[in-house]
């Protein structure tokens, strides 16, 4: 039993930041691949629901209770990133992410290049930088259910609010409507922000104990 207390406090100290080495850079590459491939990534999640015809005595069938929603996990691969890498390797993945997509080859969900800046969604790839280094920020002190809960809410909170406000402001550039803002602004942080949530924590879950695998490997 004595013999384990010091193995342990070794494997806290290795879990609380990953050394930069060749390991570590591979790490990194390979959040960077995530990133891109939940870019492009759709699941369709299927849930109970209540239809809005219930009350109105129109005829119903199995169908109608069934929700599906198209989701892509681009944000939870995000959270993901950060709780597995930390807050400091973790932006650096996402800064490679970013540096690709801009100057490189079209690695964004509509494409690429310097202009990229000036769409909508711009601004929630903006918002995984923060996101990490709050998320990051957090779980440094543990991996609690309290943390990864903590750090799940702010990461995500974060990225939403700073992708609509740099929509807003996209929009008033381009002299763009309410209209037409209340359209793009439910269509990526509407119900999708609920979904962000769940899957989000699953992923810190998911990065907690593949930290753990991962030292007890290296």
């Amino acid at each position: 039993m004595t013999e384990a207390i010091p193995r342990l406090r070794v494997i806290k100290k290795q879990i609380e930041g990953i050394r930069l080495t060749f390991g570590s850079m591979l790490l990194m590459l390979c959040c960077t691949f995530l990133i891109i491939l939940a870019t492009f990534l759709q699941l369709n999640i299927s849930h109970f629901t209540i239809p809005a015809g219930l009350f109105s005595g129109a005829d119903l069938s199995v169908n109608d209770y069934i929700h599906t929603y198209k989701f892509i996990p681009q944000i939870p691969v995000i959270i993901f990133t950060g709780a597995f890498l930390g807050r400091r390797y973790g932006i650096t993945s996402i800064l490679l992410y970013i540096l690709l997509g801009l100057f490189i080859i079209p690695v964004f969900a509509l494409g690429g290049g310097p202009k990229y800046i000036f769409e909508y969604g711009f601004g929630y790839i903006l918002g995984y930088i923060p996101a990490v280094f709050f998320a990051g920020s957090i779980l440094k002190s543990g991996y609690t259910n309290r943390n990864m809960l903590h750090a799940v809410l702010v990461g995500v909170l974060t990225i939403h609010l700073i992708g609509i406000l740099y929509m807003l402001f996209i929009a008033a550039l381009k002299h763009e409507g309410w209209a037409f803002m209340s359209g793009w602004i439910c269509a990526q942080s509407g119900i999708k922000i609920v979904y962000d949530f769940i899957f989000s924590f699953a992923a810190v879950f998911v990065a907690k104990y593949a930290k753990i695998i991962l030292w007890f490997f290296m």
